[in-house]
């Protein structure tokens, strides 16, 4: 995971230079922008994020009741996933997609990784390519998510003229509005993004039969619960709405009394933190953080390692005392553009950086499903917020590290 001192030296010229930090006063003014004031978290007893990992390879209990043959999906669909070798569903999957397919409304509760995703978009993609004025509209909470779920739709969807539209913010809007144009079957987008173009009337929300909200608890989390009943109310009343979530929270159930009707619930829970995760804290005074956190990543085990800081200035000047003790490390942030941001992913996503830190921007929407250690450096404003850090690891079947730093008085 170290570098050669000519590779950093070439390494820390090729990654960008960020323009937060030091007394930058736009930095000042715009660090909190786009994210809700968080004056206290929860006091979240230590001992919670203790816990062994326990018969990582059992399933979630759940019958699975159809194979994705059983779908009567389309030859062209049935087609891509049997590229992908997709033939047995998930839980969620199992359960929804038949619901979906005859137009009833969804409430998913599942935790993340359980592929909620392709339990929405397989029976939407079969529907648009049956019918091409079929209309989509999927929101998500963060420009990642909606990337991943943009990259996931490319796939299925492969070769079936089945198009579609990613509504982010943080990239040219003029791009954007070009492809909505185009009258695309699917689009997909942050709340935010998506409200500034139907108020520029170039997002027609009338002409969407279909509507999904993905990670729902997190959007209430991030403050979007305007935006997303404005939206929901310009939507036509004979839709099908299908909202997905780990969780659910009061303020959901409020908008699944208001805007759903009829709905299927289904939930696909297992217990609240990942079975297949090993958990444990490192405890150590402020002063020794970092040089324990060195020794941690010097070890041949921590293969590819996500790292967790509360704020966006931690996240920058510890990811540049990594990289200055001769780590493959970037970052990722809200400030950061969304090139910038994609392209860090990237690089983790390929093992090119081998440490990524991040604020709670990451902890929702990124599917990389081979990181060795999640690593909160701060501790997790809640222990809802923790569960998400921590579920980026342990995935497909694989046994996962997450060390929690607990600073000693």
């Amino acid at each position: 995971m170290c570098l050669q001192k000519k590779d950093y030296y070439m390494y820390q010229a090729y990654r960008p230079k960020s323009k937060f930090g030091g007394n930058n006063s736009n930095y000042n003014r715009n660090r909190f922008q786009g994210r809700p004031k968080r004056s206290f978290g929860e006091s979240i007893d230590p001992n919670r994020f203790v816990q062994k990992a326990t018969n990582f390879n059992i399933e979630i209990p759940t019958e699975i009741k159809n194979k994705f043959a059983d779908f009567k999906f389309c030859q062209e669909l049935n087609r891509n996933l049997q590229y992908k070798k997709y033939e047995i569903p998930t839980p969620i999957q199992d359960q929804s997609i038949e619901h979906i397919m005859n137009g009833r409304d969804i409430v998913g509760l599942a935790n993340t990784g359980t592929g909620k995703t392709a339990a929405f978009l397989l029976p939407l993609i079969n529907r648009a390519f049956l019918n091409k004025n079929e209309r989509v509209l999927i929101i998500a909470p963060t420009r990642e998510l909606a990337n991943q779920i943009s990259n996931e739709m490319h796939e299925f969807s492969f070769s079936m003229k089945v198009f579609q539209a990613t509504c982010v913010g943080g990239m040219p809007m003029g791009k954007q509005i070009q492809s909505l144009r185009r009258n695309p079957n699917f689009v997909i987008g942050t709340p935010g993004r998506l409200k500034d173009l139907a108020n520029k009337n170039f997002l027609k929300l009338e002409t969407f039969h279909n509507i999904i909200l993905d990670e729902v608890d997190r959007m209430l989390d991030m403050g979007f619960v305007d935006d997303i009943s404005e939206i929901l109310n310009l939507l036509p009343k004979d839709r099908q709405s299908l909202f997905f979530s780990a969780t659910m929270p009061p303020k959901i159930r409020v908008l699944v009394d208001k805007f759903l009707v009829n709905p299927v619930t289904v939930q696909i829970k297992s217990r609240d933190t990942a079975e297949n995760v090993d958990q444990d804290v490192v405890r150590c005074s402020k002063d020794q953080k970092l040089e324990k956190l060195h020794e941690i990543l010097s070890k041949p085990e921590t293969d590819k390692v996500l790292i967790f800081s509360e704020t966006k200035r931690d996240v920058e000047k510890l990811t540049n005392d990594l990289i200055a003790k001769g780590f493959r490390a970037d970052s990722i942030h809200g400030d950061k553009r969304q090139g910038q941001r994609q392209r860090s992913l990237n690089l983790f996503k390929t093992s090119q950086v081998k440490i990524l830190v991040a604020t709670d921007v990451a902890a929702r929407g990124i599917d990389i499903k081979d990181i060795s250690h999640v690593i909160n450096y701060t501790q997790p404003q809640t222990y809802t917020d923790y569960i998400h850090r921590i579920g980026r690891t342990g995935r497909c079947g694989k046994t996962g590290i997450a060390l929690t730093f607990v600073e000693s008085r």
